[in-house]
């Protein structure tokens, strides 16, 4: 796993299309894959990455609030519950720009998994809203039932994601 996403990064940095987004959610993927398996120095050092790379490119939305998530989660594995906390929290404000529902669920439902003490649900701040006549990106995915994500575009694919990671057949 380790050797995929560091290799995923690396090709994200050789395309010369790649916008500095790409490269920040390759480090995310880097620094997941750390916190997955315990480790966390290379965790925190990639997470900071993704927030710099956020910060200095003006990325927002909810690359920066998986920014702060990976940085919670890395300080977690750390054992510093106080930044942690911190980190989880600016990840939970970040949601309030982000302005794709299914982007701000995924983000929340992925802040869920901190370790317990970390993050507790509250009700998400008020939300961003396009102005009337704008294109809503992710619009032409079809709408799944609640808990769902849907694994094609509208009419692509008959499976779709629960959150717990089964499959399931639309309309079962």
């Amino acid at each position: 796993m380790i050797h995929a996403a560091h290799a995923s990064r690396y090709h994200w940095g050789q395309v010369p299309s790649a916008t500095p987004a790409h490269l920040a959610r390759g480090e995310w993927q880097i620094s997941r894959v750390y916190a997955v398996l315990g480790r966390a120095e290379p965790a925190l050092y990639h997470a900071r990455r993704v927030l710099d790379l956020c910060q200095q490119n003006g990325i927002g939305d909810w690359d920066l609030a998986f920014a702060y998530e990976a940085l919670a989660r890395a300080c977690a594995l750390a054992g510093d519950t106080s930044e942690a906390r911190r980190w989880a929290e600016l990840a939970r404000a970040a949601c309030a720009q982000v302005t794709e529902d299914d982007d701000n669920e995924i983000v929340l439902s992925d802040l869920e998994t901190l370790p317990a003490g970390i993050w507790e649900w509250r009700q998400p701040p008020a939300r961003v809203s396009r102005p009337s006549g704008t294109r809503t990106p992710g619009a032409h995915r079809r709408a799944g039932t609640p808990g769902r994500f849907t694994s094609w575009d509208a009419g692509k694919g008959p499976w779709a994601w629960r959150r717990d990671n089964s499959t399931v057949r639309p309309g079962r």
